[in-house]
Formats: C-alpha cells, structure tokens, sequence
C-alpha cells in the first residue's frame, strides 16, 4: 500500500512538473540547460525526501521533547534576559549548547536537528570557510572572503564569519547544496538589500543570522529579488535555526514549488505582516509532499498572519509562542494537513481576531473534512482553534509520545531563548 501511494504521488509529482516548466521559464531569466537540469535534480531530491509516514517523524519528536522536558525540572519563568548558567530548555538546544567547546566543535550542530529537516547535514563533511568581508559588489565573480563567493564554491562547504558585520546583498544570495552558514561567535545582518534564495538544491543549514529589512529589487542573474528573507524554492532538506527575522517587502520565510523536508526552529520573528508561505498556489498539486516542523519558535511582536499559510502538504507545528497577531496565527487553504501541539495562543484585544486559525477558498462542507487537529495547546485571552477532519479517527501516534507530556505550559521554558545567540568562543552558547 506504501509503495503504490508512492508511485501515485510520484506520477503526480511529474506529471505537474511538466506542467509547470512554464511557468519556472517565465520567472527565471533565461532558463538555460543548466537550471533545467537543477531544477530536474531538486524535484528527484526533493521526492527521495518525502516520508511516506510522517506520523512516525512527529512520533519521534515528541518523544525527545517529552525527555527535554522531563530532564530539566527548573520552573522558573523570569522576565527580562537571562543571566545565569547555561540552561538549553528543548531537545535541540540540549544536543550541542551548553558545550563551552562548542567552537571546537562547530559540525556537531547537523547531528542536532529534529523534524522533517532531521536528514540535513549542511556543509558537515566539507572544509570550513571564513568569511572577512561584508562587501557584495561582483555578482559575476563573487570576491574570495565575502559571503557570495562561499555560498557558490563547489561541495560541502561549513561557512562561519570572522568578526561581526552588516552584509546588504545587492542580488539575491543564491546558495548550492550542502552548504551551512553559521553564524555563531560574531553577531551577523543580512539586511537593507537582498534575501536568501534556496532554489533547486538539497541540504542547507541556516543559522544564527540577524535577517531583516530585506527589500525588492530587479536585475537579478537568475530573477528578481522578491524581497522574502529566506526563498525556499524547490528545495530539500533545509533547517533554519535560531534566526531572527523581521521587516522584510514580501515573506520572512516561504516555501514553495515542492520544498520538502524542512524544520524551522528556535527562531524569533517580529514586525512582519506575512510571516510564513508554505506552498504558493492552490493549482499546484506537487506541493502535496510538502513536510515541515516548525517548533520552539517564538511569534512576537508586529505580527499580523499567516504564521503559517498552508497549502497541500503535512505541517506539524509543535511547542511554538503566539504571543501577537493581529489577523489569525494558522490558515491555509487546498487541504493541508496541520496538526498543532504544545502550542502557546494570546490571542490578541480584537474580539473579531480571536480565532487561531483561518480557511481560504472553501467553504465549510469542504474544509469540514480537513485534518486539522490541535492538542495540548493552551489558549489564553479568548483564543480558540476551530478543528476539522475526523476527529474521532485513531491517529498513528504512540500513547507514550503524544503531546499530553508537554502541553502549552511548558512552551515559555521551551522557547526562551529563540532567535540568534549571543555566543562567545569558550563559553557555553
């Protein structure tokens, strides 16, 4: 049964990328031999990326949640930054931050990563790469040093930063594969130009970044920069960690054309209007393999909606702070499966903007049978979660690994220290 969903969804898969070659045409400026091959690779590994049981990834996160959780027994909920000893408060953090080698050591964060994204390793099994200069000024033949001349070098690359600095990008920073950008130990902006674009490539780790005032611009090598501060464009295996996000023209984050097996996590995100597009077109039925996580963020201040839009895909979002929106937290359209855990809703002073989530395109006799399914969230200040589907159904989920052990109370302690680290080399992060 597993292998004929598989081939099912493989037959669909490809029969909407021919559909759709078209379209990559009109946006991509000369769409040569080269990005055609890429963009043929990317859907192949984008397709080897999907699971089959997706259950059995947020089966598994849970169960290192319900650990993290249960190993650390502090209850202390203190206003204002935290000074004390290192205290790494979810299962992502506990893998490599209260290390004080962790410079030494820096690759051990791609064995950290949990959720749909677990198989990224980024650049672990390169060489590492320093960048020294925050200047972008040759988009042809990127300058040794600069942050544009790493992301393109051939093979696995772990790329860190050798001071603090503010990069504007000029044209959008299109990675390779098997790349991670680390900031840790230097206090990095990617803003007032440019976003980052993930497109037709596979394996990517993201972190510690300052990512905003991210801005359109035309001109571009490859298309115009649509002012979002991470493109994810048919795309696998992506992790974005610690990242903090504001005040971009467009998205903070999408996803989109068949991205799959993506976590985003421990990232803070403030002042935006749409935060986060996965999938961006309801006639686009590849987007149906579609697999994200997004825990341990935290939704702050500024914030108005789609923290996630949905479409087609499975999306577990688990243990995140909605402490601000002023529209809705959660919406999405075209059947997408979202199942909501641990969650922390304050709904905001609107009592027309109470309601957590948001149906577009359908009316209720259709989103009626959408699996939409929120448990252990805590909802605070009038908020509430309209569920659809069978609810009644028996989902694949352990007994010993559902939410139940770490409900919305814990998600203050879980997310405490979202956004990028202040980390200083010999000292834990």
């Amino acid at each position: 049964m597993v292998e004929m969903n598989r081939q099912v969804c493989c037959f669909l898969f490809f029969l909407s990328f021919a559909a759709v070659v078209p379209s990559l045409r009109a946006n991509i400026g000369d769409f040569d031999e080269y990005w055609q091959k890429r963009a043929e690779e990317a859907q192949k590994d984008a397709l080897d990326a999907y699971d089959p049981h997706p259950e059995s990834v947020t089966d598994y996160f849970n169960a290192k949640v319900d650990k993290a959780v249960r190993g650390n027994n502090s209850t202390r909920r203190q206003l204002g930054k935290y000074k004390g000893p290192c205290l790494a408060t979810n299962p992502i953090d506990r893998c490599w931050r209260c290390n004080r080698n962790w410079a030494r050591n820096r690759k051990r964060l791609a064995d950290c990563v949990l959720g749909f994204g677990r198989k990224t390793r980024g650049g672990k099994y390169g060489r590492y790469y320093v960048v020294t200069k925050s200047s972008d000024d040759d988009m042809v033949n990127p300058k040794p040093g600069t942050l544009r001349h790493a992301v393109v070098q051939k093979g696995p690359l772990w790329i860190i930063f050798a001071r603090s600095m503010v990069i504007r990008l000029n044209q959008e920073l299109i990675m390779t594969s098997d790349k991670t950008i680390d900031a840790r130990g230097a206090n990095v902006h990617i803003a007032y130009g440019a976003g980052i674009t993930i497109q037709f490539i596979r394996n990517v780790i993201i972190h510690g970044l300052h990512i905003h005032d991210i801005v359109r611009g035309s001109g571009g090598l490859i298309r115009d920069a649509d002012g979002d501060g991470i493109s994810i464009f048919g795309a696998s295996n992506v992790w974005i960690d610690h990242v903090s996000m504001s005040a971009c023209s467009d998205g903070l984050i999408d996803a989109i054309q068949g991205s799959t097996a993506i976590t985003i996590s421990n990232c803070h995100f403030t002042n935006h209007n749409e935060v986060m597009l996965f999938g961006a077109s309801d006639g686009y039925s590849q987007d149906q393999i579609m697999q994200i996580t997004v825990a341990f963020n935290h939704f702050g201040r500024g914030l108005v909606q789609r923290m996630p839009r949905c479409r087609w895909g499975f999306f577990h979002v688990v243990n995140n702070d909605y402490t601000h929106w002023l529209m809705y937290a959660i919406g999405g359209s075209q059947h997408p499966t979202i199942i909501s855990q641990g969650n922390r809703f304050i709904a905001p002073p609107n009592v027309a903007a109470k309601e957590v989530t948001k149906r577009d395109y359908a009316t209720q006799d259709q989103w009626k049978n959408w699996l939409w399914k929120s448990e252990g969230d805590l909802m605070m200040n009038g908020a509430f979660f309209v569920p659809s589907g069978n609810l009644r159904a028996r989902l694949p989920f352990s007994r010993h690994d559902m939410i139940k052990a770490k409900p919305g109370t814990y998600v203050r302690r879980l997310t405490r220290f979202s956004g990028s680290l202040g980390c200083r080399v010999g000292r834990p992060c």
